[in-house]
């Protein structure tokens, strides 16, 4: 099961508001989703949560380019949210390069980044993980001036999500949206 959150930062304080990943293929449109959270430039966070599996964090803030965090490459890459956020650069990979063809994964959403069957024979799944590295990429310090350090970041795995709007003081307007 997924859950997925905009967390904008106000000069009121956090606002919260869940979001609907099915019409976002690519990271641009997700950047463009978390602006539109925020007509006057703030920070926006995108945090999404694989229960079980994995999670990530999206930070936007304004025009800039966004930063990235996924907690466990090879489980995200199972998940078709997931695959939005594993960029060739993020992944370290040089564009078009011949990595795994995800496409060819059949994802739609509902996986539940566990290993099935097709992995222990070698099959897509198995595949998929040879060039994607298990365990944490992107930028662990994309929180760090909001009060959540890199070494608190890596070390969060079941619920992810709400320790994190815990730390940045937006638990409350969190729960609303959950």
């Amino acid at each position: 099961m997924y859950f997925a959150a905009l967390l904008a930062r106000t000069e009121d304080g956090w606002e919260a508001s869940d979001t609907e990943l099915d019409d976002v293929e690519t990271l641009s449109d997700l950047a463009d989703l978390a602006r539109e959270a925020s007509p006057d430039e703030d920070t926006v966070l995108v945090l999404i949560e694989q229960e079980d599996g994995w999670f990530g964090v999206v930070r936007v803030d304004g025009e800039e380019d966004p930063r990235i965090y996924v907690s466990d490459a090879a489980a995200a890459a199972r998940s078709s949210y997931g695959e939005i956020l594993l960029t060739d650069e993020l992944l370290g990979r040089e564009p078009g390069d011949d990595g795994p063809d995800l496409d060819a994964l059949d994802l739609d959403g509902t996986e539940d980044g566990e290993p099935d069957d097709e992995d222990a024979d070698g099959g897509p799944a198995a595949a998929s993980g040879e060039s994607v590295p298990h365990g944490p990429v992107g930028d662990a310090q994309v929180l760090e001036d909001l009060g959540v350090t890199e070494k608190e970041l890596r070390s969060m795995t079941q619920d992810a999500v709400s320790e994190i709007a815990e730390a940045l003081g937006a638990s409350e307007v969190l729960e609303t949206v959950r």
